[in-house]
């Protein structure tokens, strides 16, 4: 061992430097019959898979790429089919070469990586996409998975687990590192009490009043009583009565002064509006 490597069961971080698996670090928990047949073999994962799962490096630093394709080259199962500098060629090569999951920077030229998560999600849709980056900012996780990433990862982990994360998203799960995971729990339970507190504050919208009886609510909040609404629409005073009290029922008022209040308040009428039109009844 050289000085000032890891020691045994040290987990090697990518942040700053190609990171290679020591020799002397734990092992990947695949046994020996499983290598042979290219199969997987880790406790609780789904069932194996015997095709090599293949992956699409997107990285604009040459070295940190070359450090992550040094390190998938080491599992059995796991094939790195591609590499790409920046987001336009990370979509035109992951069209041309259909990989299972795509490891994309965020900050990247040309294209940025959530623009080609975007693009190579409506050029490959099966690809599972993974974002594996040095910012750790809200609004990046955000719309990464708006994209369509299934995966948020930041490059500080480790070798061990930059392959468990590979092969748990080829298999259909989300990965995402576990400080931006409290970030992403927080802000959704940010908008779940926003959204209650809004419930709270707005009242149960009313059941909806037909055609005659939003015309007879105006008119008694305009203050006219039954004979003179029945004068107006040219209905029977027995309709009438029918008619406020349906709306009475529907609106859970008790009286014809709550509706005309109702009325003026959910803007049926205007709260000047003096106008009773009625007090002269019309012939029928």
């Amino acid at each position: 061992m050289t000085p000032g490597s890891p020691g045994p069961g040290t987990a090697t971080s990518f942040r700053g430097r190609t990171a290679r698996r020591s020799p002397t670090e734990r092992p990947h928990p695949c046994d020996a019959a499983a290598r042979e047949e290219g199969t997987q073999a880790v406790s609780g994962s789904p069932p194996t898979r015997l095709e090599s799962i293949k992956v699409l490096v997107v990285d604009d630093h040459a070295f940190f790429r070359r450090g992550l394709v040094s390190v998938l080259a080491e599992e059995p199962d796991i094939d790195v089919v591609g590499e790409a500098g920046d987001g336009e060629e990370a979509v035109a090569r992951a069209a041309a070469l259909r990989p299972d999951v795509v490891l994309l920077d965020v900050r990247m030229p040309k294209a940025g990586g959530i623009d080609a998560c975007a693009g190579i999600r409506n050029a490959v849709p099966e690809a599972k996409i993974v974002m594996l980056t040095m910012s750790d900012e809200e609004e990046d996780l955000f719309e990464a998975l708006k994209a369509g990433a299934t995966g948020y990862l930041l490059k500080e982990i480790s070798v061990v687990e930059l392959p468990e994360a590979v092969r748990a998203v080829s298999n259909g799960q989300s990965f995402i590192n576990p400080s931006m995971a409290t970030k992403l729990i927080g802000e959704f339970t940010a908008l779940a009490r926003k959204e209650d507190e809004r419930g709270r504050a707005q009242p149960t919208a009313a059941p909806r009043l037909t055609g005659r009886e939003t015309e007879v609510l105006r008119l008694v909040a305009r203050g006219l009583n039954n004979r003179d609404i029945a004068d107006r629409l040219y209905i029977s005073d027995n309709t009438v009565k029918n008619h406020v009290r349906n709306i009475l029922e529907k609106l859970q008022l008790h009286s014809r002064t709550e509706a005309a209040v109702y009325a003026i308040r959910e803007k049926f009428l205007d709260a000047d509006d003096t106008d009773t039109g009625g007090s002269t009844p019309r012939g029928r």
